[in-house]
Order: C-alpha cells, then sequence, then structure tokens
C-alpha cells in the first residue's frame, strides 16, 4: 500500500512536501494509518484531536493520540467539546454539531498556525457510503460525485483506497488504534448502510468498490461538463451589476430545462425552497423568496438575487434649527438666497409652508403626493410603478414629511405644494448628501 500511497501523492498532490500540514486523527485504524504512511514518506505534520465527551473512552483516545505524538516527536493540538450542549443550543444532530465544530476547530488552527492544508482520512468506502446515502434521500449531480478528493485547504489522501487495504497495512505494519465503539451501533445512518448494505452489495458485486469508483470518475467529468455548459448559459441569461445577479426571465424561459440551471448556479446561497424559485419566473412581481442571508424576488421581467440587508426602519424628527442630520440619510437643511437647478438630491421649497418638526420616514402604501410639474395627486406606489422602480429600491426609499404631507420623496421628486413661488419670502435648500 506505500508504494501506491507514494505513486497517489507524486500524481495528485506533487508539492506536498512542501506544504505545513495538519493530519485530523481521532485514533482510529483510518487516521493512525494515514499518520504512519506520513511518517514513512518522511513528510512532517502536525496533529489535531477532538475529544467530543461523547463515550466513555473519549479521555482514553485523547490520551492515546497525545502519547502517540510525543513519542514520535510530532506537534499536537487537543480540544474538548460539550457537543450534547452545542447541538441543542443549534438545534443540530449529535454528528452534525460534531462534525460542524471539528472542522470550525480545524480551520482556527490552519488561521492561526498557517497549516496549507488539513489532512483527513476517508477512503473509498466511506465515499461509497456517502453515495448511498445521498442517493437515499434524493440529490442531483453533486451529491452523487462523492467526497471530493480536495476540498479548499482540506485534501483526503486516502480516498482511492479500500477499508480492506488500510486494515491489511496496520496488520502488516502493527499499527496501534483506538477502536469506537459507536461504530458498532445500528442507530446511525451511516452505520445502517455500512453494516447491512454495503455486504449486500458485495455480494451482488464482487468488485463493487472498483466499479464505484470508476462510476465516480464518469460522473466527476459529466459535473465537469455540466459546469462548462452552465458558464456559456450564464452569460446569456445573467447580468451581474455591483452587489446584485440579475436574472432576464425571457432568455430563461427559452432554456427547456431552466430549473435546473436555476438549481445549479443557486444552490451555494443557501435556498431550499426550491420548487417555489422554479415557479418564480411566473410570478406576481415583487414576490421574494428567502435563504438565511439572501433574497431572490422577481421584479416585473427579471429576477434580482441580493445579500438581504437589515433596512433602517423608524421615524426621525428634525427641529427648525437642525442644519444636518447623518442617520438615516445624511441630509442638509440651509436657507438661501436663490434657486439652483433642482435635482434629484437637492430641492428648494418654500420656507415658511414648512410645519416642524420635519418628519423623515419610509414610505407606506396608500402614501399620496403631488409631484412637482404635474397637476394633481399621485399614489407613490403609481408613482414607482411608472418610474420603473425595482421592488429593492422601494425598500431603502425615505419620505420628508411636514404637518403629515410629503414633501420631498427623497433622492426622487419633490412635492408641487411646496415648491418656491414668486411669492416666496424664504428658500429652504435641502441636500440628500448619502
Amino acid at each position: 500500500m506505500f508504494e501506491k500511497f507514494q505513486k497517489h501523492l507524486r500524481k495528485s498532490f506533487p508539492s506536498i512536501a512542501d506544504k505545513k500540514l495538519l493530519l485530523a486523527s481521532s485514533g482510529g485504524i483510518d487516521s493512525m494509518v494515514l499518520a504512519d504512511l506520513l511518517k514513512t514518506a518522511k513528510l512532517t505534520f502536525s496533529i489535531a484531536h477532538c475529544n467530543f465527551n461523547l463515550r466513555e473512552e473519549s479521555a482514553e483516545d485523547a490520551k492515546f493520540i497525545r502519547d502517540y505524538a510525543n513519542s514520535n516527536n510530532i506537534e499536537i493540538f487537543v480540544t474538548s467539546f460539550d457537543t450534547v450542549k452545542f447541538a441543542s443550543d443549534n438545534k443540530l444532530s449529535i454528528q452534525v454539531a460534531a462534525r460542524q465544530l471539528r472542522y470550525m476547530y480545524f480551520q482556527q488552527l490552519a488561521t492561526e498556525n498557517s497549516f496549507d492544508h488539513i489532512l483527513t482520512a476517508h477512503h473509498l468506502d466511506d465515499n461509497l457510503e456517502t453515495f448511498l446515502i445521498n442517493f437515499s434521500r434524493g440529490t442531483g449531480l453533486d451529491g452523487l460525485t462523492g467526497i471530493p478528493e480536495s476540498n479548499g485547504n482540506i485534501l483526503r489522501l486516502l480516498l482511492p483506497f479500500t477499508r480492506f487495504e488500510i486494515e491489511e497495512y496496520a496488520s502488516q505494519n502493527h499499527i496501534q488504534w483506538r477502536e469506537d465503539s459507536s461504530n458498532q451501533s445500528d442507530k446511525y445512518v451511516r452505520n445502517s448502510v455500512r453494516h447491512h448494505i454495503v455486504p449486500k452489495l458485495k455480494e451482488l458485486n464482487s468488485q463493487l468498490l472498483s466499479s464505484f469508483a470508476q462510476t465516480v470518475q464518469n460522473l466527476q467529468q459529466s459535473q465537469s461538463m455540466v459546469e462548462d455548459a452552465s458558464i456559456l448559459v450564464y452569460k446569456q441569461v445573467v447580468i451581474e451589476k455591483e452587489t446584485k445577479i440579475i436574472f432576464k426571465i425571457h432568455e430563461l424561459k427559452k432554456l427547456k430545462n431552466y430549473p435546473a440551471y436555476l438549481h445549479h448556479w443557486l444552490k451555494d446561497f443557501g435556498f431550499t425552497a426550491w420548487k417555489d424559485i422554479y415557479e418564480l419566473p411566473d410570478s406576481q412581481s415583487g414576490k421574494k423568496i428567502f435563504s438565511s442571508d439572501f433574497v431572490l424576488f422577481k421584479d416585473r421581467e427579471i429576477l434580482i438575487l441580493e445579500r438581504q440587508v437589515e433596512p433602517e426602519s423608524g421615524t426621525y424628527e428634525i427641529d427648525r434649527e437642525t442644519p444636518e442630520i447623518s442617520k438615516p440619510l445624511q441630509l442638509t437643511f440651509e436657507i438661501v438666497n436663490a434657486i439652483d437647478e433642482p435635482n434629484e438630491n437637492r430641492i428648494f421649497v418654500d420656507a415658511d409652508k414648512m410645519s416642524y418638526p420635519l418628519i423623515l420616514r419610509k414610505w407606506e402604501r396608500g402614501d399620496r403626493f403631488y409631484p412637482i410639474g404635474m397637476v394633481g395627486s399621485k399614489k407613490i406606489s403609481k408613482y414607482f410603478k411608472d418610474e420603473k422602480i425595482s421592488v429593492s429600491e422601494k425598500a431603502s426609499i425615505w419620505i420628508l414629511t411636514s404637518n403629515e404631507e410629503i414633501v420631498w420623496i427623497v433622492g426622487y421628486r419633490a412635492d408641487d405644494r411646496f415648491k418656491v413661488t414668486d411669492e416666496t419670502g424664504t428658500i429652504l435648500k435641502i441636500s440628500n448628501l448619502s
């Protein structure tokens, strides 16, 4: 196995000897075999171990791996977690909680100690189990391509090797390890797959693992082709504009299987309501779908993806003597002798018509104003529609009012009732500097 391991490193990780490596070790057979292979290959590495305090033997596991590191003059990092409390506080299963805790710890160590790579001991049998679990739960191509050999700074050097090869190497080289008693319990899905499903499949096909390895390789190649095709279509359908990603619905619906493209483009943004997303192009304008950090919404003939920003809310009073405010907008108030050309960020009003305090607030449905230069009133919602103001832009718009009458849709349009006329005695200039 060692010769095969060296050949694998030369082919897939040729520069690994020059990297600073951190081995994640539970003390089990897989990580102890990987540690021995790294030593034999004369690679320098450190060890990280997590005690999740889930089993009576956890403390002994930590002692075992610490003793191993010390006897082999290997730098070691050991930490302890209250996994049950973390799982309860974050409403996670114990397995998911443990996984999150260990990877957060490994990444912390990598950052603090400048490790180039974190090494885990996942192997081919692990990959097959993951494939079957994903398959049983329903998944797309991503879930069928198995555990990646590299993922960011994480490398899985044993992925081409079987559990049998690892056990055989451990026996031949007298490797010591700690047996995890929880591996025998069928209460975990992975253990049930390992103990019952995989053996049956191996009865049907004695070359199951080699067949599976070839299948994964084929699927990964297909995934690469999908990615290439997706990039070409993306350029036709999508416009990236500052902090937004805009999907042209007309172009999107030319695609026979546009839901597949939407899933591919949006899967990394945390969305789960896929049925709603697929129906969004035919939904009413303004409909929104949220993930934890992003919002996708329809705005007439486009879909817009952007990060959620907690909007300012509430009302703000502005006294007569206030020359400037900085929150929620930066507005200045100045008495002037004459007017310049007004624009969307600067208006001139009759100061004597203003009743204080002025109120700055968000627009509300039912708000009505008299657009300057027009006869009669208009609902603000109708004004937004006519001006083709997007849903996201509406959410950030503020209204300046005097005695509950709208003076200015800030950044857009002033109200005709407060305009400067020949009878105006005092002119107030209001500027939006935000």
